[in-house]
């Protein structure tokens, strides 16, 4: 796979580098299109046409370092594709760098909650998705993507954003303090502040790209109408990085069409744009 912006070894050796980006090819558990485990490779391909320099913040956010980790393969069970998961996140975190994970479908999360709540206290789980992922069981799985942010209320408090798709079950799992609807976002414009204050002092983001609307990101396995726009998600986003430790982050669900790149390097762009605001003010390495 390419680095991620096409960084050279100056930029993207590991023990030099803040940041390293984990891919996690992941499809075993997809219950509509496959194809996310491509994610990962079309995300990094189309990062190498990023430009270096972003207009909003002046800033260069490569001169951090970006490392590009080897990625992780294990696809013979979800329970052991999340332990890996867990097991190399814990690693960079130890090694004092910023995570970001991409997959492959919202499973590989699972591994990356596991990490974040062993190592941070009063943490938030910040869901931006089209689904609420609050099922038990889902084809006789704890682990499938379904299923991702019930795993995650087993650890930590979880805030849901953009939600519009959820099943009967689901309905007796979510907080109605801390759910944030598509429908309702639209009629309420001061849904991010109140989102803002349900978060705790440290919070770990994990982005479905299905949470954009269809039009914008029509690459993923089960788009949903009726989503968010790309200035909708940065400017929300830009205000949690502002005003809470964000830990990392995660960018799941890419399910690459091979005749639209654009959807691709939407994706590599969200991920540079969410570490610009990151590291604004930091000192480069």
């Amino acid at each position: 796979m390419e680095n991620f912006a096409g960084l050279d070894a100056g930029f993207s050796d590991y023990e030099k580098s803040k940041i390293v980006v984990l891919p996690v090819p992941y499809d075993a558990t997809s219950t509509w299109v496959k194809g996310a485990d491509k994610g990962p490779e079309a995300l990094l391909e189309a990062s190498v046409a990023l430009e270096w320099y972003d207009i909003e913040t002046k800033s260069q956010v490569y001169l951090q370092g970006i490392h590009t980790a080897a990625s992780v393969t294990e696809d013979k069970s979800p329970d052991l594709l999340c332990n890996e998961v867990e097991n190399r996140l814990l690693k960079i975190i130890s090694d004092k760098k910023f995570p970001v994970t991409i997959g492959g479908n919202h499973t590989v999360s699972v591994g990356a909650f596991r990490a974040m709540a062993k190592t941070y206290e009063d943490l938030t789980i910040l869901q931006l998705d089209a689904h609420s992922d609050l099922r038990k069981f889902y084809e006789g799985s704890e682990l499938n993507h379904a299923c991702v942010m019930h795993r995650a209320k087993d650890l930590t408090q979880i805030t849901q954003v953009g939600i519009r798709s959820m099943s009967d079950e689901e309905t007796y799992y979510y907080d109605p303090h801390r759910i944030f609807f598509a429908h309702e976002m639209q009629e309420e414009r001061s849904w991010s502040k109140k989102a803002l204050k349900t978060l705790s002092k440290n919070v770990y983001i994990t982005i479905d790209l299905d949470v954009f609307d269809p039009g914008i990101m029509p690459s993923t396995g089960t788009p949903e109408p009726g989503g968010l726009n790309y200035y909708e998600v940065l400017h929300f986003l830009r205000s949690v990085i502002e005003n809470r430790n964000v830990v990392g982050f995660d960018v799941v669900e890419l399910c690459p069409n091979l005749y639209n790149k654009a959807p691709d390097f939407m994706a590599a762009r969200l991920i540079y744009q969410l570490l610009t605001y990151k590291f604004i003010g930091v000192k480069p390495a």
